[in-house]
């Protein structure tokens, strides 16, 4: 029992940036939280549907990067015309307010251990194998680097716009408005597989906002969750890739 408790005790420190909300004054003014939603709901409509054109478009073409930096060049645009963002503060050590780094990229590096799990699993069910193939034979078919830097700079502009304008936009419930947002965006990529990642990783990205009242650590776990996905879910899916490698070539 004290062995218990010693591990308990430990597992509530280590948790504790992240649950441990941060006090904050984000105040504006009605008619500036009036622009900050009509912005908002522009940018949400065209955002997605830029985003379910670009993932139709074959992999490793001019057009498929162009129209997916542009999609984050939407979110971006969209998000910091909204109105202030903030990057957000976790106590640290003797109670300091610091700027969230060590948290985000361990949190980033649990959520890809979670999906690693999921993967497994997923790649046993055919209708899932090939929703996970068909988002990674953009990584399997294209340029690392191209694949790499796009891939990145849509998370960091998802953060930007969807916990950071999206979330700011909600009157109420802004985890829960926020990742309703973010899920409803997925589907138009009309891939059940993108669709299924939005909403456990809306949550935890949205936690993130509230805690620490900015996207600067939600934006670091997006990258390194995403960096960890892009380098070692394509050898789960190999069976899956083949496939879409022939329907390429046909």
């Amino acid at each position: 029992m004290t062995r218990l408790r010693a591990v308990g005790v430990r597992v509530r420190r280590a948790a504790e940036p992240l649950l441990r909300r941060v006090p904050r004054d984000h105040w504006e003014s009605d008619e500036a939280f009036r622009r900050r939603r009509r912005v908002t709901g522009a940018t949400a409509v065209a955002g997605a549907s830029l985003l379910g054109v670009s993932l139709s478009t074959p992999p490793g073409s001019p057009r498929f990067y162009g129209l997916t930096l542009g999609v984050a060049a939407t979110w971006v645009v969209g998000g910091l015309a909204s109105g202030p963002l903030h990057l957000g503060r976790m106590f640290g050590p003797g109670e300091q307010l610091r700027r969230p780094v060590v948290t985000p990229v361990l949190s980033g590096i649990g959520a890809f251990g979670a999906f690693y799990a999921a993967a497994l699993v997923a790649r046993r069910i055919p209708v899932l194998e090939r929703a996970v193939a068909s988002v990674l034979r953009y990584a399997d078919q294209g340029t690392t680097p191209l694949v790499l830097t796009t891939t990145l700079a849509n998370g960091v502009a998802e953060e930007v716009f969807f916990r950071g304008s999206v979330y700011a936009a909600a009157a109420h419930r802004p985890v829960l408005a926020s990742t309703v947002v973010y899920g409803l965006a997925t589907t138009t990529t009309r891939n059940p597989a993108l669709v299924l990642a939005s909403v456990p990783m809306g949550v935890l990205f949205a936690q993130q906002r509230r805690v620490t009242g900015g996207i600067q650590a939600s934006m670091l776990t997006h990258v390194v969750w995403s960096a960890l996905m892009l380098r070692y879910l394509p050898p789960l899916f190999t069976r899956g890739l083949a496939e879409e490698r022939v329907t390429a070539g046909a």
